[in-house]
């Protein structure tokens, strides 16, 4: 089955009802499974939310990274629409055993693929392809040299114009500061654009989540934590940049004096300690450069820890409540946790002059299976949860083909089923099937 990459979506849907495929547990008139090969399911370290990105596009293919079971990189590409993969075991690997240490890919503007892996206060891993569009990875190298020591959490984010921006920590949980990097297409180099953005302050770190809009509006949101204890996370902070990263400034338009602090960041909401607040979630904005943090924390008024979206409308930072889950958890501890419910990926869909959200998550309530949450904007956000797939995902977290969102609002999915012990204690667990799901959106 083939199709034209700027296909509507109103003829992948009748593509989709009337091809036929086995299901792997999908329901077809929702959602359809492309298996590559299989990956390391010890722990989650091909399936955790801050895989930025683990399936990334560029022109009419489609790239995903992940770990095999002897901790190889694994490249694979096909051709959007079709069912055949191009895999390539690269030359390197991975400590696989701790979830930190996952595999990030983006393509520039000229189709180079650029590639960080395996970092958890490492030096960093980086790499770029022989060839545009090519899944032959070149040697390691430095970025710009300085700051490259105590990596952890690589993120790359692509700009209109094809430029990339990265990010990263250096330093540790509970001590550390966040790093951003340019790459100009033009001069095919890098270039720091803040050796500090969030300042820890050596008591605290950020942990983030960022997007950038349609105008090229840098949007980032974070939340503290004051140890190694996830228990420790509190509030959720906001800043954005208008000129790729140099200057930031408040939601309202005041000017940062760089680092942001503690003391200078804005806070959209207050969230206390020991509320079972999360971490390294995601975020995006709506065709007017409206910001939207989707998070799980346990409000006053909750009896149980919800999925939420902290967003603003008229002028005004609110809250949404999107689930209504009835157990409860406690969230504590050092070093990647077994959650019975995942953290949440959000977009923004744009259906003529409405938008619409939906919230990717994973809930032990809803029986571990890929979870959509969706809801119009405007007023009161009404919430309508369906489950995607009939299969226990066991610890997986989502992520999601950003560049093909991005460009043609279609949801593409890293689906694999994974294991994830407390602690980077790995499960005894057989290698499964990596794959991507092409989701069906209403």
């Amino acid at each position: 089955m083939k199709y034209n990459f700027k296909v509507s979506k109103l003829i992948l849907f009748w593509i989709y009802l009337f091809v036929v495929f086995d299901s792997n547990g999908q329901n077809p008139k929702i959602s359809k499974l492309v298996n590559i090969s299989d990956g390391y399911a010890k722990s989650h370290v091909n399936a955790t939310i801050f895989r930025k990105n683990s399936i990334s596009s560029y022109s009419d293919h489609q790239y995903v990274a992940f770990y095999d079971d002897d901790a190889n990189v694994i490249l694979a590409k096909r051709k959007l629409g079709s069912e055949s993969w191009e895999i390539n075991k690269t030359q390197y690997k991975g400590n696989v055993k701790d979830a930190h240490n996952v595999i990030c890919i983006m393509h520039d503007g000229d189709g180079i693929l650029h590639m960080a892996w395996d970092h958890h206060g490492n030096p960093l891993r980086y790499a770029v392809s022989s060839d545009p569009e090519s899944i032959e990875m070149g040697e390691k190298r430095s970025m710009v040299g300085v700051l490259e020591d105590r990596v952890t959490y690589p993120e790359f984010y692509k700009m209109a114009n094809g430029d990339l921006i990265f990010l990263y920590r250096d330093g540790s949980s509970g001590n550390g500061n966040l790093v951003m990097n340019h790459y100009d297409l033009k001069s095919k180099k890098w270039k720091r654009v803040q050796n500090n953005l969030i300042d820890g302050e050596g008591e605290r770190n950020a942990y983030w989540q960022m997007c950038i809009d349609k105008s090229g509006t840098i949007h980032l949101s974070w939340v503290w934590r004051e140890t190694g204890d996830v228990a420790t996370n509190h509030d959720m902070c906001y800043a954005r940049s208008k000129d790729k990263g140099r200057s930031w400034e408040t939601s309202t338009g005041r000017s940062y004096k760089m680092p942001i602090n503690a003391k200078t960041a804005e806070y959209v909401m207050r969230i206390p300690q020991k509320s079972n607040l999360i971490n390294q979630t995601s975020m995006t904005a709506d065709n007017a450069g409206n910001p939207y943090i989707a998070t799980y924390f346990k409000g006053s008024s909750d009896t149980a820890t919800q999925f939420k979206v902290i967003y603003k409308h008229s002028g005004k930072w609110e809250v949404s409540t999107v689930s209504k889950r009835k157990f409860n958890f406690n969230l504590g501890g050092g070093g990647t946790r077994s959650i019975p419910i995942s953290r949440p990926q959000i977009v923004v869909e744009q259906l003529n002059n409405q938008h619409k959200l939906h919230m990717i998550f994973r809930d032990e309530e809803l029986g571990n299976k890929v979870c959509l949450a969706s809801a119009f904007i405007g007023g009161d956000l009404n919430w309508e949860i369906k489950t995607l797939n009939d299969i226990s995902m066991k610890r997986w977290e989502p992520s999601y083909d950003t560049e093909l969102w991005r460009n043609h609002q279609l949801l593409h999915i890293f689906h694999q089923v994974t294991a994830q012990g407390d602690g980077e204690k790995i499960i005894n667990s057989l290698p499964t099937k990596v794959g991507v799901m092409e989701v069906l959106l209403d």
